[in-house]
């Protein structure tokens, strides 16, 4: 709607252009009036201010200013109303989108708040489409939203560092926050202001320097991810173990049919709440697939388990396998 009322405006105007052209031109030559007095005689005939002429007009002088006047009239009431529409109609959209979206977010449920559309943010929110998993996007700058927005996207305009912001954002049924705005300190304020809001916040922040890492644990984040450290301990191993690293950049942890690794929850493998060893899960003989790490309901990570291990409530599985092996897992567990 707001880009068909755009194209008016851009009609009205040129048309507003095309009247203060024709007179000019018509007091230029008609008139033998200068370019100045040209112009001066448009304006105050085209806004009828009532001014008084340059010069007395002659007849002909004055069948062209009522042909202006009456040309010019509608024109200008065209550019008006256009204008005016344009903008109580923007007004009104904007209030009714912004209100929409709140109503909207405030449905949410364990839903992913993403602090910052930068580099890292946008890197965060593609990974979270692939996943399909719901998210709020909290950005400041209105020029980037407007950039970005679509009917997929949820953006909160704010500053992630206020708790009104947060709570637009839905915070309170959030299940996880991830702050990537390029200053550590914005991070910080907003980590704290998260962990306030919601205890049981799953908060992951990025970090600038080594100095920041602590903060940000205090802080109350969960985990803190240094770009530029993984990034140049990235290419170190590429140099390294150049076949290795390949290897897992490889695997696919999301999308629809390429997916090589899964976490499995214990409930997906215990439907019933009745504890069982990997062995009793049998999960290479049902899918093909092979469980290469146990987590522990305490966090503690076993890599390559042993089959007497015990999956109990609160634990997790990560499986590996080929794309129709892991769609084999999913069916055979209700994922």
């Amino acid at each position: 709607m707001i880009k068909i009322f755009k194209s008016r405006i851009y009609v009205a105007f040129l048309l507003l252009s095309v009247s203060l052209g024709f007179g000019i031109l018509g007091y230029r030559f008609i008139s033998n009036y200068d370019w100045i007095d040209a112009l001066y005689m448009t304006v105050i005939t085209i806004t009828t201010v009532g001014f008084g002429e340059v010069n007395p007009l002659t007849n002909a002088d004055k069948v062209f200013t009522i042909f202006l006047i009456l040309f010019s009239v509608v024109i200008l009431g065209y550019v008006i109303s256009v204008f005016t529409e344009y903008m109580f109609t923007r007004r009104s959209y904007e209030e009714f989108k912004h209100k929409t979206l709140e109503k909207k977010i405030q449905k949410l449920k364990d839903h992913v708040i993403v602090c910052g559309f930068g580099r890292n943010g946008r890197e965060a929110v593609e990974k979270l489409k692939s996943y399909k998993k719901e998210f709020v996007i909290v950005e400041m700058d209105e020029d980037l939203v407007s950039k970005h927005e679509d009917d997929d996207t949820m953006f909160c305009i704010g500053n992630a560092n206020e708790d009104e912001t947060l709570i637009r954002a839905g915070i309170d049924q959030a299940s996880a926050l991830i702050c990537a705005m390029p200053e550590d300190a914005d991070n910080l304020f907003t980590v704290l202001s998260a962990r306030q809001l919601n205890k049981n916040l799953k908060i992951i922040s990025r970090a600038s320097v080594d100095t920041s890492f602590r903060k940000l644990k205090l802080a109350g984040a969960d985990n803190v991810i240094l770009p530029d450290k993984i990034g140049g301990d990235h290419m170190a191993s590429l140099v390294v173990m150049p076949d290795l690293v390949e290897f897992l950049d490889n695997l696919s942890v999301s999308g629809q049919d390429n997916v090589n690794v899964r976490e499995i929850l214990y409930e997906h493998v215990c439907p019933d709440n009745i504890d069982k060893t990997i062995r009793e899960v049998d999960l290479r003989n049902l899918t093909g697939c092979t469980i290469i790490g146990y987590k522990n309901p305490a966090g503690d990570y076993v890599v390559n388990p042993e089959a007497s291990t015990l999956i109990t409530k609160g634990s997790k599985l990560i499986v590996i396998g080929k794309p129709n092996q892991i769609n084999t897992l999913r069916n055979e567990f209700n994922i």
